[in-house]
């Protein structure tokens, strides 16, 4: 049975959730009321999933998911929020979540979400046993070892997420050529939807950053098509 972190200060809400995900998504649902509580949670147990709320007392569900990512690169993230504001959804995604809901939501709704991540975790730990791909690379000055997440240069590090991690190898297995943005989300986040297009679009911003050091490497946009890895 998946365990899932529910964080939701609304108590009501926070068990119509909690007995409607155990009921229908057979899930074990461990609900917090605040974020120091669903903090001392995630450290007690191990969990599949956290739902996390955004506006909550004591420490706020984006607090708690950038505590959460410290600790765990690759557990799924949802947020809700009575917010819909873009900077909201943008805060979320730059702090690796996987996902967004905005309150009202449908249960349902939420509980086909829950599933879509479930199972494109799954499917993406079944490809990386099916399949060894290349995982050591040179891009200019860099070297990147997807193995262990790590970018080094000039005998500096940089620790990826994972999700930073696996854009950057299809990056790398492309390099000088295109890759389309519909396979890059198909093959890291299994949907090309918005939310998860915005998604990618913070983590290319980074791994800009985390690239420019060496002038003659780039991450191109191609208008229309997608992105290149471009080493000069």
């Amino acid at each position: 049975m998946k365990k899932i972190l529910l964080v939701e200060d609304d108590p009501n809400l926070g068990m119509l959730l909690q007995d409607y995900l155990q009921l229908k998504g057979k899930f074990d649902i461990v609900l917090c009321v605040d974020g120091e509580e669903g903090l001392r949670a995630f450290n007690k147990h191990t969990f599949d999933l956290c739902i996390l709320d955004v506006m909550m007392p004591k420490k706020d569900g984006f607090a708690l998911g950038k505590e959460i990512r410290k600790m765990n690169e690759s557990v799924p993230i949802i947020f809700a929020t009575a917010k819909a504001m873009m900077e909201d959804k943008a805060s979320a995604y730059d702090l690796g979540g996987d996902d967004y809901i905005t309150k009202p939501f449908r249960i349902e709704e939420l509980l086909l979400r829950i599933n879509a991540l479930l199972k494109r975790v799954s499917s993406s730990k079944e490809t990386k046993t099916a399949e060894p791909v290349q995982s050591q690379f040179q891009i200019g000055n860099y070297t990147f070892d997807y193995t262990t997440q790590l970018i080094q240069h000039n005998g500096q590090q940089q620790k990826l997420s994972t999700k930073e991690a696996e854009l950057l190898q299809l990056l790398c297995l492309k390099q000088n050529a295109v890759l389309t943005r519909e396979e890059a989300l198909l093959s890291i986040w299994h949907d090309d939807n918005y939310f998860n297009g915005r998604s990618m679009d913070v983590f290319l911003s980074k791994l800009r950053k985390y690239l420019r050091e060496d002038p003659k490497v780039e991450i191109l946009n191609v208008h229309g098509k997608g992105y290149k890895l471009l080493v000069n």
